[in-house]
C-alpha cells in the first residue's frame, strides 16, 4: 500500500488529470503532472509539474524520483520513452497503453478473447501498393465503412466514412484526403444504442485476481463524433446486453493484468454487444460516478493504484444524466467572457452540479466542463 503523504505521478495535463488530482487529494496524496503543454489545466491543482517533451528521458526520470506511484490520464502517451521512469511503478501497466493506442491491435486482441467487433482490415497507406489495399479491404468487408487511423484518432478526430448505406457501387476513393499511415477499415455496425462498461480493478494479490467493481453502464449519445450526454438508468435494449459485455470487459483487464479504472466502450445490437474501442483510463462516460456513485471512477482509480480497498460504485440516486460542455467560438473563464448567465441559469437548479475544466480557450469541439444532473426520490 502507497499510504497518504505520498506523491503520485500523472502522465498528461488535461482534465482527466485534474480530476484524479483533486480525488488524489481528498485521500491525502499529492500530485504530479508530467505533460509538454505549459498551460496544464491539471498542473493547476497539484504540487508539482514538470513540463517537458515525452522524449526528455532526464525530465522523465527527475519526475519519477519524486513519485511512489505514476499513472496516466490518456491513452495516447508515447510508450518507448516511459522506460526512463526506471523502478517506479506505473499502473495500469503500459502493455494497457500498448494495446489501446492501436486500433487493429486492440480488435485484434479482443478478437482472441471471445468478444464480437465490426468486420476490420488493416490499411497501409504508406505502401505504394495502398489503392490496390483499400480497395481490397472495401471487398472483403464490405460497404458501407469507416477508414480510421490506427492511432491518434479521438472525439470522431481521424476517421473517414465511405460508401453511402444501401448504395452497392463500388467506393469512390478519388478526392480522399488521406494520411500515408498505417489505416484500419471497418465494416459499418447496426446498432440500437452506444454504452460502455467502467470497472475498477485491484492489484492481484497471493495469487488470486484483483477485486473487480463495476459502475452502471450509461447510454451514450454522440454529436459529431464527440459524446455529448450519458444517462441513467439505461434503457431496455442496454440493460439487455450489460452481463455479456461486462464479461468481456472482465477478460480484457484480467489478461492486462490491469490495476485502475478500464472502459469498454459497445454498440447494442440485435445479436448483442459489439466490442467498439477500450480507453485504458477515467472516461467522460464516467463523470456521472463524482455525484452519482457512492465512489467515482477517480476515486476507484487512486485507490486502485494504491493498494487501498477499492470503495462500493452503486448509483446513490434515481437517475442522473452527465452533459458535456462543448467549445464554440469563444473566450474562457480566464479572460471573464463566458457568459455568465448560462452558468446562473445552470446553478439555480439544484439537481445540477457544474464542473469547469480551467481551459483559457474555446474553439469547437473542445471539452470545456460537463454539467451532471440528478433525479431524486
Amino acid at each position: 500500500m502507497i499510504p497518504p503523504g505520498e506523491t503520485i505521478g500523472i502522465l498528461g495535463g488535461g482534465q482527466l488529470g485534474r480530476m484524479l488530482a483533486m480525488a488524489a487529494a481528498q485521500l491525502g496524496y499529492r500530485c504530479h503532472i508530467f505533460a509538454p503543454e505549459p498551460d496544464s489545466i491539471a498542473a493547476e491543482v497539484c504540487a508539482a509539474f514538470t513540463c517537458a517533451a515525452w522524449e526528455d528521458t532526464d525530465a522523465l526520470a527527475r519526475f519519477a524520483s519524486d513519485c511512489a506511484v505514476i499513472t496516466y490520464e490518456f491513452e495516447n502517451v508515447p510508450v518507448a520513452p516511459l522506460a526512463a521512469l526506471g523502478a517506479t511503478p506505473i499502473l495500469p501497466h503500459p502493455r494497457a497503453l500498448e494495446t489501446g493506442q492501436d486500433r487493429l491491435t486492440e480488435k485484434t486482441f479482443v478478437t482472441t478473447l471471445g468478444g464480437r467487433t465490426a468486420p476490420f482490415a488493416p490499411v497501409d497507406l504508406s505502401n505504394p501498393e495502398s489503392p490496390e489495399d483499400l480497395a481490397a479491404a472495401i471487398a472483403r468487408v464490405g460497404a458501407p465503412g469507416i477508414l480510421k487511423t490506427r492511432r491518434d484518432g479521438y472525439d470522431g478526430k481521424g476517421q473517414w466514412r465511405l460508401g453511402a448505406s444501401g448504395d452497392t457501387s463500388p467506393v469512390d476513393l478519388a478526392g480522399l484526403d488521406l494520411p500515408a499511415k498505417p489505416l484500419i477499415y471497418e465494416g459499418l455496425v447496426r446498432f440500437s444504442a452506444e454504452f460502455s462498461v467502467i470497472l475498477a480493478r485491484g492489484a492481484a494479490k497471493n495469487g488470486a485476481n484483483g477485486d473487480i467493481r463495476f459502475w452502471d453502464s450509461p447510454l451514450n449519445e454522440h454529436e459529431g463524433g464527440i459524446l455529448a450526454r450519458s444517462s441513467l438508468p439505461a434503457p431496455p435494449e442496454v440493460l439487455a446486453q450489460v452481463a455479456e459485455a461486462r464479461t468481456l470487459a472482465q477478460k480484457v483487464a484480467e489478461a492486462l493484468d490491469y490495476v485502475g479504472v478500464l472502459t469498454c466502450e459497445f454498440f447494442a445490437t440485435k445479436d448483442g454487444p459489439v466490442f467498439n474501442e477500450i480507453a485504458p483510463r477515467v472516461h467522460n462516460s464516467g463523470h456521472w460516478t463524482i455525484e452519482g456513485a457512492i465512489t467515482s471512477q477517480f476515486e476507484n482509480h487512486i485507490r486502485a493504484i494504491c493498494g487501498l480497498p477499492l470503495g462500493d460504485t452503486a448509483l446513490i440516486v434515481k437517475g442522473v444524466e452527465m452533459r458535456n460542455i462543448i467549445g464554440a467560438d469563444q473566450t474562457g473563464p480566464k479572460t471573464g467572457k463566458w457568459a455568465a448567465e448560462d452558468w446562473d441559469k445552470i446553478l439555480s437548479d439544484p439537481a445540477n452540479h457544474l464542473h469547469l475544466y480551467g481551459k483559457a480557450a474555446s474553439r469547437p469541439g473542445r471539452k470545456m466542463g460537463h454539467v451532471t444532473r440528478l433525479t431524486l426520490g
